[in-house]
């Protein structure tokens, strides 16, 4: 039987939901961290003559005395001039067909193009192992003892200390060096390895990295107060503990709390202020938020916003809408033409403004309830402090998407008193416990980790020995969670722990 193709009509009715021009460019300048921001500004300031620049946002009006403020009016009067006659010369190209000129650049610019800018020197920053190196050049040493200190920085973790002990540092040296080095060197060298910047550097445990920094400080009495708690009390100031502190020191309430306050100025990973420690340079991050925390605690941020200046319609491009709007009798085909070439750019430019003030307002909110949820942490720093928080906790607080919060996060870094971080990592799941409530999966993570560092390292503890401790401590977490966390923190189980 023979097939026919018959083409046939219906009518139906189906919803769908599309983004306007305008929703997509917030959605695109949401998703853009603060130095992409700062080039999308320049190129839309560059491509459309209606939108103008003024003063920076977030930055302080310097002060100038006569001439600077002379030189500043000629600058602005003569980008003025500069805009006025592009307008000029787009209006006069209008109705004619587009031509592409040939066009001879200027000797200034051939120059630069055939290597005037052959001296810039493009380099990469410097790494933790390179700023450590330069400071040897300010010490004497010999080439033995050269040679041992490029080996303990290199030896260096991410956080700035050194996790080996002499002796294995020494059969290291020896047989990857064939450098004979015994314990007494190293420790000398180590010793003044400890006096580089920033202090702290090179401790072999927190212990001592708080203490390296206490010594720098000038002598007073609250040195001595800050030396006593982590030297006499160091347990107890881990385990937040003060009480007993205030006890074993005879230190008041009032006391307590300043010695507390001075000791949380101190920085824990003294290496996360110089990069990483294994000699590669690091890309630069430009933090979107500045996160502050007082002495008393208080908790502010502000939102970072580079170079990006203030942005407003051009004058001249709205006074003549308003003219072209209020003139009264025909207008000629080149008169409308020009209105529609203006309306249009006058149009877009409002909208870049709308997305950008859209995206500092949206950025606000969102940084201003995940520093209202995670306070403690923005506090005292321990990660332990992170409470649970995912999407939708912020997306519920701001009356925000969940779509949108998940953008403002993404890319985005924030500068702290304890480091600079993605805002993904101010985000923890949370762990449902026995008597009904929620734990930060962060916060379990960090004890599991504290008890596994401070096992006996010829019995390791089993899983099941963990959870009793976990539960002792009011972790109660099953077996296999305990399995499950330490395989994602990448620690083997007990027989590949033992030494």
């Amino acid at each position: 039987m023979a097939q026919r193709l018959i083409q046939t009509q219906e009518q139906k009715l189906a919803q769908q939901q599309k983004l306007t021009q305008q929703q997509m460019l917030a959605v695109r300048l949401m998703e853009m961290p603060v130095t992409e921001l700062e080039q999308n500004v320049a190129a839309e300031l560059d491509d459309n003559p209606a939108l103008e620049s003024g003063g920076q946002d977030g930055e302080a009006e310097p002060e100038y005395d006569g001439d600077e403020a002379a030189d500043d009016d000629f600058d602005a009067a003569k980008e003025r001039e500069e805009r006025a006659s592009a307008l000029d010369d787009a209006l006069a190209g209008i109705g004619m067909d587009d031509e592409m000129p040939e066009t001879v650049a200027p000797a200034s610019a051939r120059g630069a193009a055939e290597g005037e800018y052959g001296d810039i020197d493009y380099g990469d920053s410097p790494s933790f192992y390179d700023t450590l190196r330069e400071q040897m050049m300010d010490v004497s040493l010999t080439p033995k003892r050269r040679e041992i200190m490029e080996y303990l920085i290199g030896s260096l973790d991410n956080d700035g200390l050194l996790r080996k002990d002499a002796g294995t540092l020494s059969d290291e040296l020896a047989i990857y060096h064939n450098i004979n080095a015994d314990e007494d060197d190293i420790e000398d060298v180590l010793r003044q390895l400890q006096t580089f910047d920033p202090p702290g550097i090179g401790a072999r445990d927190l212990r001592e990295c708080l203490l390296l920094q206490i010594w720098r400080k000038p002598a007073s009495p609250m040195r001595k107060m800050m030396e006593d708690v982590v030297g006499k009390c160091f347990d107890e100031f881990m385990n937040k503990r003060w009480d007993k502190i205030k006890a074993q020191l005879g230190y008041d309430e009032a006391t307590a709390a300043k010695v507390h306050a001075e000791l949380l100025r101190l920085n824990p990973k003294p290496g996360s202020a110089l990069g990483e420690a294994e000699g590669r340079s690091l890309q630069q991050i430009t933090p979107d938020f500045i996160v502050d925390t007082a002495d008393d605690g208080t908790v502010t941020f502000a939102i970072n916003n580079g170079r990006v200046p203030e942005l407003h319609v051009s004058p001249s491009f709205a006074s003549m809408l308003d003219t072209y709007r209020t003139a009264k009798g025909k207008m000629s085909r080149t008169e409308k033409e020009a209105l529609l070439y203006a309306k249009e750019k006058v149009e877009r430019a409002q909208g870049f403004i709308d997305a950008v003030r859209q995206r500092q307002h949206t950025m606000y909110v969102t940084m201003k309830a995940i520093t209202d949820i995670q306070r403690d942490y923005f506090q005292s720093g321990d990660e332990a402090d992170l409470k649970p928080m995912i999407l939708k906790d912020v997306a519920e607080r701001t009356g925000l998407d969940i779509s949108t919060v998940s953008r403002v996060s993404n890319m985005k870094y924030a500068q702290t008193r304890w480091g600079t971080f993605r805002l993904r990592h101010f985000f923890s799941d949370s762990l449902k416990t026995e008597g009904g409530g929620e734990m930060s999966t962060r916060k379990v993570k960090a004890a599991l980790k504290d008890i596994i560092d401070n096992e006996d390292k010829a019995r390791p503890l089993s899983d099941d020995a963990i959870k009793d401790m976990m539960t002792a401590q009011g972790y109660p977490v099953a077996r296999r969670t305990i399995a499950k966390y330490r395989e994602q923190m990448g620690i083997p189980v007990a027989r590949l722990r033992k030494k």
